[in-house]
């Protein structure tokens, strides 16, 4: 199996339990085990900085004395492992439990996978990532079709099993054979000299990562409360799926033309795009909390999730040293996807609980900032040319 194709399949499967787990988790603790949204916003908090800790240290500690294809095989055991541990949990404390112990395995799964990614563009086996990323997208817009129609007939309950099914296929694939190099365990005495303060000497790296670190964190509350608030606006319980996956159908059109058209643009040009599609984003859904005004919102997931995303891999590719992307990607999990949106989802529980649509307008607290400092980067990357 060439690298494309492999890489492709493993961004697909991830991507379908992942379109489980973000969208509906919160919502399925609140609704099949009886725990308030404060109580659910603690517990995926709590679970994220768990999250940040894991890929900021263990995975990067990990990825320098085992390879990725072994990295991803343990992750995905662990959640297999760490999912079951749900089965009895009832309480606050036990769903807590649960919940730090699956944040410790699952979400590593995505800095790996990027990382791998990284390692096949750098070594000219992998030609397109946008291209394989798409079917990341492509998995998570299947499972939430499918899933839609699910829990319209069965019930939340529902969610839990979908996930644990997911798992299940994921770690079956992880024994089919995998591209030579990231079989390949790297060398020691590299891994030595790389550690995570050289990242910090590369060049606007500090900027970079603090950008999507504000563009990433501003997604807490459309993660956290997106479904319930869908609820909120009175949306068609058969519908929210669908409604939800139109932020990832965008997604998808982004990374099917990223590589073809955006070649010639510089990351600090994407980031600054990214930065004022967020913005507006969140005040549409603000201003008109509706479900038709929702869902024109969820087209800019292309600028403020996918475009953000394609711009830090743009910049780790060109910039980063092959033996420091694991490090770079574990940095950038945990700052970014973990511990800033685990204090912007306490940020927009406290706010939903007042009004549901002031967890939407708060998150330009993040990205106003983020168009300001996008727009310094672009102008040093000018410089540079």
């Amino acid at each position: 199996m060439n690298a494309q194709r492999w890489m492709s399949i493993r961004f697909f499967s991830f991507f379908m339990t992942w379109g489980i787990f973000l969208p509906y988790w919160s919502g399925w603790m609140i609704y099949t085990k009886g725990i308030s949204v404060s109580q659910a916003s603690l517990i995926m908090s709590l679970g994220l900085i768990a999250r940040g800790l894991s890929t900021l240290f263990a995975f990067p500690y990990l990825s320098g004395r085992f390879s990725s294809k072994m990295l991803l095989k343990v992750a995905g055991i662990g959640t297999l492992v760490a999912l079951v541990c749900y089965i009895p949990a009832s309480s606050f404390g036990s769903l807590l439990t649960a919940t730090i112990v699956l944040h410790l395995f699952y979400p590593t799964l995505m800095p790996a996978l990027d990382s791998a990614a990284g390692v096949l563009v750098q070594s000219k086996q992998l030609r397109h990532y946008g291209r394989s990323r798409q079917w990341g997208s492509i998995g998570f817009v299947f499972v939430g079709m499918i899933l839609t129609v699910f829990t319209g007939m069965l019930g939340d309950e529902v969610i839990f099993w979908a996930l644990l099914l997911g798992i299940v296929g994921f770690v079956g694939l992880g024994f089919m054979r995998a591209p030579v190099i990231l079989s390949e365990k790297p060398q020691v005495d590299q891994t030595k000299k790389a550690g995570l303060n050289h990242l910090f000497r590369i060049k606007h790296f500090s900027l970079v990562l603090i950008i999507v670190i504000l563009l990433q964190a501003a997604h807490a509350a459309y993660y956290n409360y997106g479904y319930i608030f869908l609820q909120e606006i009175h949306a068609p319980i058969y519908m929210i799926g669908l409604i939800i996956n139109i932020a990832v159908i965008a997604e998808i059109v982004f990374f099917s033309l990223a590589d073809k058209i955006l070649s010639k643009f510089s990351a600090g040009s994407l980031l600054t795009l990214a930065a004022i599609g967020s913005s507006v984003r969140w005040i549409l859904v603000f201003a008109f909390p509706n479900v038709i005004i929702f869902c024109i919102a969820q087209t800019l997931h292309a600028f403020s999730f996918a475009m953000a995303h394609y711009a830090f891999m743009k910049y780790l590719i060109k910039n980063i040293p092959h033996i420091q992307i694991p490090k770079a990607q574990g940095m950038y999990s945990a700052l970014a996807l973990s511990w800033s949106t685990a204090v912007f989802t306490l940020f927009g529980g406290y706010l939903y609980e007042i009004e549901p649509r002031y967890a939407f307008i708060g998150m330009i607290v993040c990205t106003i900032p983020s168009v300001l400092l996008a727009l310094i980067y672009r102008k040093m990357e000018l410089r540079m040319v």
